[in-house]
């Protein structure tokens, strides 16, 4: 299986059976991502070498003004898209094969966890994974220590509190907290 047969069949959602090619795919994409993360998390590098890092990790070009901190972990990396002027803060871990998409002006707090896979809840199909994209609007903000789950947008202007576990939809212009994350107010627009 090719990379953009793999990113297709995340994109339509469909189930990556254990064993399969895509299963495998993922496997190998894995070792590649661990490689990158190994030399970015422990070596120095100027931002224009990290850059360079990030865009060898995701497969596409990173504007310069994106800031990942190290350490940093991507389980797979290619289905990581990240707009201009992006913060993520140190300690993240990103589970990107369902996708992972970050608006412009975004901020990602210390050890942030998003996960876009998840497992057949059937016993004897377990080991399958059934993947859903991650969206982050412009302008979101994530405190630290949260978790998102696969399948959940993050609307425009959203606050994410410290600790929350997200696993539904965050309306634009709200502030969520709490395990699981509810509805604590109204952003006041400028």
């Amino acid at each position: 299986m090719e990379l953009h047969e793999f990113l297709e069949m995340m994109e339509r959602r469909e189930t990556v059976p254990a064993g399969s090619a895509a299963h495998e795919l993922m496997h190998r994409c894995y070792a590649e991502s661990q490689r990158l993360m190994l030399d970015s998390n422990t070596n120095p590098h100027t931002d224009a070498e990290r850059n360079a890092l990030l865009c060898e990790l995701t497969g596409s070009e990173v504007h310069p003004s994106v800031r990942v901190m190290a350490p940093f972990q991507a389980d797979f990396g290619k289905n990581i898209h990240l707009g201009k002027n992006v913060f993520v803060n140190a300690g993240c871990k990103f589970q990107d094969h369902g996708g992972i998409y970050i608006g412009d002006n975004a901020l990602i707090g210390h050890n942030c966890v998003m996960a876009t896979i998840n497992h057949d809840p059937r016993p004897s199909h377990r080991a399958d994974n059934i993947p859903a994209p991650i969206h982050i609007g412009r302008n979101v903000w994530i405190g630290a220590n949260v978790t998102i789950l696969s399948g959940v947008t993050i609307g425009e202007n959203a606050i994410v509190a410290a600790g929350a576990v997200v696993t539904k939809d965050v309306a634009p212009n709200t502030m969520v907290g709490g395990v699981p994350a509810k509805f604590i107010k109204q952003i006041p627009q400028e």
